[in-house]
């Protein structure tokens, strides 16, 4: 029986772990906050205050107020906010606990912090929950394992990435890195 060994050429995953929006239905604050943090092209303290005012001020559904926690938390991580990131999610999963994109968006964090243990936590309940992102769920999850350790584990999630979004930059530059050795 052949057993394929895999080894990575460079210890640490050194590519930003993935994050994802929340779409919101409608107008007003709570659709601004979606839009400044699925553009990419704001200023963090006018972005952060918009999604912070729809909380406070905006009566919403309750997956509009899960889905505003998770994009101010994405964009509180994109500053490098990661603790207030997290308390996002944990805000998010509050209200609605099957809200995939907030767990991905917690593993995320928790790469950035380099707490790569409880990434896996959160991305294994992403990729459960089957988040609309998957393909980050995958990716992700193979960052947080490759840095734990679990290198064939990772090879495979870098795969599984690339098929979930074939043709995906980030996962085939991931996959070159590797080398794979029938034995």
């Amino acid at each position: 029986m052949s057993r394929i060994l895999l080894s990575s050429l460079v210890a640490l995953a050194s590519s930003a772990a993935a994050s994802a929006q929340v779409f919101v239905i409608g107008g007003g604050l709570a659709r601004e906050c979606y839009d400044e943090a699925n553009s990419g092209n704001y200023i963090f303290r006018i972005a952060e205050q918009t999604c912070s005012r729809a909380l406070r001020e905006e009566t919403m559904t309750r997956e509009t107020r899960a889905a505003t926690y998770v994009n101010r938390g994405v964009l509180r991580m994109r500053d490098g906010s990661y603790e207030q990131a997290l308390n996002d999610y944990a805000n998010a999963v509050a209200v609605i606990p099957t809200l995939g994109a907030a767990y991905l968006n917690e593993g995320a964090a928790h790469i950035y912090q380099r707490n790569f243990a409880d990434a896996l936590v959160s991305l294994n309940k992403a990729i459960e929950l089957e988040t609309d992102d998957i393909f980050a769920a995958y990716y992700n999850r193979a960052i947080a394992r490759e840095n734990t350790g679990d290198v064939p584990g990772a090879y495979f999630d870098f795969q599984k990435a690339l098929e979930l979004r074939p043709g995906w930059e980030l996962a085939q530059r991931q996959l070159s890195r590797f080398e794979v050795q029938q034995q």
